[in-house]
């Protein structure tokens, strides 16, 4: 028996590939995007990858109508597509700064506002933040792109959960410091694996969060914004 429907965004590698199977093992049916609609290593019968690229509105709109020929409600998206090119960069460059807006601000709302008709009421929009974004926590003056993309994305989450307080839950996590190739450094040295990272997510999602909130996932403990 199916639990929920989730739609994720870039679940073809690192945590978003391995929360997509956890979900899956945990009998959810998921909806992953890619914008070549290929996911080469998810194969299951509850899994349906659809092409989507979140920058860009009519590839937004498409797949908006692709799921919905296909299915009348959705109980969660979880936005986990991102990139930080400069990530432990000193020097701000404009055009990765820009890129790093593009996708994980621009990307993040347009795509939310055009399927927030599809979530049922009581479902969630989970945002895949950073502790990186933390004002209150930031103490380096690296990332300049990805620390105040991440920072834009958790006042979005809140202005999104005072709109929708009556109806859609909408949070924010931290998924923790993961080894993935979204830097060599991550890579070198995150503390956990992607599977250890989605493992707290799926966790988190069976728990009964508050709406609103920002939440370090690895420590189990609220962030402020």
């Amino acid at each position: 028996m199916i639990k929920k429907k989730v739609l994720i965004t870039g679940p073809s590698k690192g945590i978003g590939l391995a929360v997509a199977k956890r979900l899956l093992s945990g009998g959810y049916l998921v909806i992953g995007s890619s914008r070549s609609g290929y996911i080469e290593h998810v194969q299951h019968e509850n899994f349906y990858p659809i092409a989507l690229d979140v920058t860009n509105i009519e590839s937004v709109k498409k797949a908006y109508q692709e799921i919905s020929d296909r299915f009348d409600q959705l109980d969660i998206i979880i936005n986990n597509a991102g990139i930080g090119p400069d990530l432990n960069q000193k020097t701000l460059q404009i055009t990765s700064f820009d890129e790093t807006f593009e996708v994980n601000v621009k990307g993040v709302v347009l795509f939310t506002e055009t399927f927030l008709a599809k979530i049922a009421e009581k479902g969630s929009v989970i945002m895949i933040s950073s502790k990186m974004g933390s004002i209150d926590k930031c103490i380096d003056s690296d990332s300049v792109g990805y620390r105040t993309s991440k920072s834009a994305l958790n006042m979005y989450t809140k202005i999104l959960a005072n709109r929708l307080s009556e109806s859609i839950k909408v949070v924010a996590v931290h998924p923790g410091y993961v080894k993935t190739q979204i830097s060599e450094i991550a890579m070198i040295n995150g503390r956990l694996t992607p599977e250890q990272s989605a493992e707290n997510i799926f966790s988190f999602l069976e728990s009964d969060y508050k709406t609103g909130s920002f939440w370090d996932l690895e420590a189990g403990t609220e962030l402020p914004r």
